[in-house]
């Protein structure tokens, strides 16, 4: 296995803050010759992380024409390759466990309904990509409600530079694997789609109180009707140096407008 990108990751970057400690032990483990389902094993068995109650287990133990999630809901183990792609989700999986559970309940539920089938439907498609690219935009209730109603509006300005004061006080919170796995080389388009809760959560430090919420929240009708809002990263206060500069944000073609707005 390569481990270079292993030892390309800035776990100060604000994005991936959240997972460092548990991100660097696994990582360092990754480095000297682990496999990434005996690294991310290692954390549970020593009691660094809590017990998801999963394990993760070599891709090679998916049975060939098995989906994925099915595997991971009949069998509790998560097929893991020794890439960054399984490196993170693995790191998700140890931070917000209930909800990745209850996704995967959801998804797995509806692979033995429906079969494998070559259309997924909206359903699974809106859990992939909650999965791979989600985030979450905690704040305070009020001034959660302005962010998220000027973030669904896409009213880019009043987002990060009107209400920019009030980001002292919010968190966006990177969930999706994919788009972690993707911001070690950051890049201005890159965007997470944020999860537009069912009910109302305020900010928390504490990440297990997010998670709970978060699988209490998950219902499949809800995440069928795709509820997500798409944020450019970078965009974030504090996130990237150029956005100090409002100018950064007149790029029409990463921060759009709403469809509305073009019609």
């Amino acid at each position: 296995m390569n481990n270079d990108g292993f030892q390309t990751i800035d776990w100060h970057a604000p994005w991936i803050a959240p997972y460092a400690r548990l991100g660097r032990a696994a990582a360092q483990q990754v480095q000297v010759g682990a496999s990434v389902a005996q690294a991310l094993n290692a954390l549970i068995a020593s009691g660094q992380a809590p017990d998801p109650g999963v394990r993760f287990v070599p891709q090679a133990a998916l049975p060939v024409g098995q989906a994925y999630e099915q595997f991971i809901w009949q069998q509790g183990g998560v097929p893991t390759r020794d890439n960054l792609h399984d490196f993170f989700n693995g790191l998700v999986w140890l931070h917000f466990p209930q909800a990745k559970r209850r996704l995967n309940h959801i998804h797995g539920s509806a692979v033995v309904a429906q079969g494998v089938g070559q259309r997924r439907g909206a359903l699974r498609d809106a859990l992939t990509l909650l999965d791979e690219n989600g985030a979450l935009l905690l704040a305070p209730a009020p001034l959660q409600q302005l962010l998220h109603q000027a973030l669904h509006a896409r009213q880019w300005q009043r987002l990060f530079v009107q209400l920019r004061p009030l980001w002292q006080q919010a968190q966006l919170l990177i969930v999706g694997h994919a788009l972690l796995e993707k911001l070690i080389f950051p890049r201005k388009p890159m965007t997470a789609h944020v999860y537009q809760a069912f009910t109302a959560m305020n900010f928390a430090s504490d990440l297990d109180v997010v998670d709970a919420w978060l699988a209490a929240d998950f219902g499949a009708e809800h995440l069928a009707g795709k509820p997500f809002a798409p944020l450019p990263v970078l965009g974030v206060p504090q996130w990237w140096a150029e956005n100090q500069n409002f100018s950064f944000y007149d790029d029409t073609m990463v921060f759009r407008p709403a469809r509305a707005a073009l019609a």
